[in-house]
Protein backbone atom coordinates (compact mmCIF):
# COMPACT_ATOMS: atom_id res chain seq x y z
CA UNK A 1 0.00 0.00 0.00
CA UNK A 2 1.25 3.73 -0.86
CA UNK A 3 0.74 7.06 1.02
CA UNK A 4 -0.99 9.16 -1.84
CA UNK A 5 -1.25 12.85 -2.08
CA UNK A 6 -2.69 15.06 -3.73
CA UNK A 7 -1.17 18.15 -5.34
CA UNK A 8 -1.78 20.96 -8.07
CA UNK A 9 0.24 19.00 -10.86
CA UNK A 10 -1.69 15.48 -10.29
CA UNK A 11 -1.72 12.38 -8.02
CA UNK A 12 1.47 11.29 -5.86
CA UNK A 13 1.69 8.13 -4.78
CA UNK A 14 4.55 7.37 -2.28
CA UNK A 15 5.71 3.48 -1.82
CA UNK A 16 6.07 2.01 1.77
CA UNK A 17 9.56 0.90 0.40
CA UNK A 18 10.56 4.73 0.12
CA UNK A 19 8.68 5.28 3.21
CA UNK A 20 11.26 2.40 5.16
CA UNK A 21 14.59 3.95 3.69
CA UNK A 22 13.62 7.51 4.42
CA UNK A 23 13.14 6.45 8.33
CA UNK A 24 16.01 3.82 8.23
CA UNK A 25 18.45 6.53 6.90
CA UNK A 26 17.63 8.99 9.71
CA UNK A 27 17.59 6.07 12.59
CA UNK A 28 20.87 5.24 11.77
CA UNK A 29 22.24 8.90 11.90
CA UNK A 30 21.15 9.18 15.37
CA UNK A 31 24.15 8.89 17.98
CA UNK A 32 23.62 5.46 20.02
CA UNK A 33 22.44 3.57 17.11
CA UNK A 34 24.44 0.59 15.81
CA UNK A 35 21.59 -0.69 13.18
CA UNK A 36 18.42 -1.24 11.96
CA UNK A 37 17.38 -5.13 13.23
CA UNK A 38 14.56 -7.47 11.41
CA UNK A 39 11.46 -7.45 12.69
CA UNK A 40 11.00 -11.23 11.68
CA UNK A 41 14.60 -12.50 13.02
CA UNK A 42 13.88 -15.77 13.30
CA UNK A 43 11.58 -16.08 10.18
CA UNK A 44 13.94 -13.73 7.82
CA UNK A 45 17.17 -15.86 9.73
CA UNK A 46 18.79 -12.77 10.33
CA UNK A 47 20.50 -11.79 13.31
CA UNK A 48 22.84 -9.59 12.02
CA UNK A 49 22.50 -5.59 11.36
CA UNK A 50 20.58 -4.48 8.21
CA UNK A 51 22.40 -2.85 5.49
CA UNK A 52 21.28 0.28 3.52
CA UNK A 53 19.06 -1.84 0.83
CA UNK A 54 17.47 -3.97 3.66
CA UNK A 55 16.00 -1.07 5.70
CA UNK A 56 12.40 -2.06 4.88
CA UNK A 57 12.70 -5.50 6.59
CA UNK A 58 13.49 -3.60 9.91
CA UNK A 59 10.05 -1.02 9.51
CA UNK A 60 7.04 -1.67 9.59
CA UNK A 61 4.46 1.28 7.89
CA UNK A 62 0.81 1.60 8.36
CA UNK A 63 -1.58 3.88 6.73
CA UNK A 64 -3.68 5.74 8.74
CA UNK A 65 -6.42 8.86 8.72
CA UNK A 66 -4.12 11.74 9.88
CA UNK A 67 -0.76 10.27 8.74
CA UNK A 68 1.20 7.09 8.76
CA UNK A 69 2.35 5.60 12.03
CA UNK A 70 5.80 3.92 11.63
CA UNK A 71 7.49 0.78 13.87
CA UNK A 72 10.95 0.59 13.80
CA UNK A 73 13.66 -1.74 14.78
CA UNK A 74 16.61 -0.89 15.90
CA UNK A 75 20.09 -2.41 17.89
CA UNK A 76 21.13 0.33 20.36
CA UNK A 77 25.27 0.63 21.47
CA UNK A 78 26.22 -0.49 24.96
CA UNK A 79 26.24 2.06 27.24
CA UNK A 80 24.49 5.13 25.70
CA UNK A 81 20.65 5.93 27.57
CA UNK A 82 18.39 3.84 25.45
CA UNK A 83 15.48 5.84 26.22
CA UNK A 84 17.31 9.33 25.32
CA UNK A 85 18.04 7.26 22.00
CA UNK A 86 14.62 6.28 21.32
CA UNK A 87 13.23 10.07 21.60
CA UNK A 88 15.63 11.46 19.47
CA UNK A 89 14.97 8.50 17.14
CA UNK A 90 11.29 9.56 17.34
CA UNK A 91 12.08 13.33 16.26
CA UNK A 92 14.60 12.69 13.34
CA UNK A 93 11.91 10.12 11.80
CA UNK A 94 9.53 12.49 12.14
CA UNK A 95 11.00 15.80 11.17
CA UNK A 96 12.66 13.69 8.35
CA UNK A 97 9.36 12.23 7.05
CA UNK A 98 7.80 15.47 6.93
CA UNK A 99 10.56 17.60 5.27
CA UNK A 100 11.80 15.14 2.76
CA UNK A 101 7.98 13.87 1.85
CA UNK A 102 5.45 15.80 3.26
CA UNK A 103 4.10 12.79 5.08
CA UNK A 104 2.90 13.35 8.37
CA UNK A 105 3.96 10.63 11.45
CA UNK A 106 0.85 9.90 13.51
CA UNK A 107 3.01 7.65 15.94
CA UNK A 108 6.74 6.55 16.21
CA UNK A 109 6.78 3.47 17.87
CA UNK A 110 10.56 1.83 18.66
CA UNK A 111 11.59 -1.28 19.40
CA UNK A 112 14.98 -2.15 20.87
CA UNK A 113 15.76 -5.29 19.48
CA UNK A 114 19.50 -6.03 20.75
CA UNK A 115 22.24 -3.93 22.58
CA UNK A 116 25.55 -4.24 21.32
CA UNK A 117 29.00 -3.52 21.98
CA UNK A 118 31.23 -1.23 19.39
CA UNK A 119 34.33 -0.72 19.47
CA UNK A 120 35.54 2.69 19.37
Amino acid sequence: MAVKMQSKFGNIDISNEVIATVVGGAATEIFGIVGMASKNQIKDNLNEILKRDNYSKGVVVRQEDEGVAIDLYIIVSYGTKISEVCHNVQGKVKYNLKSMLGVTAHSVNVYVQGVRVTAD
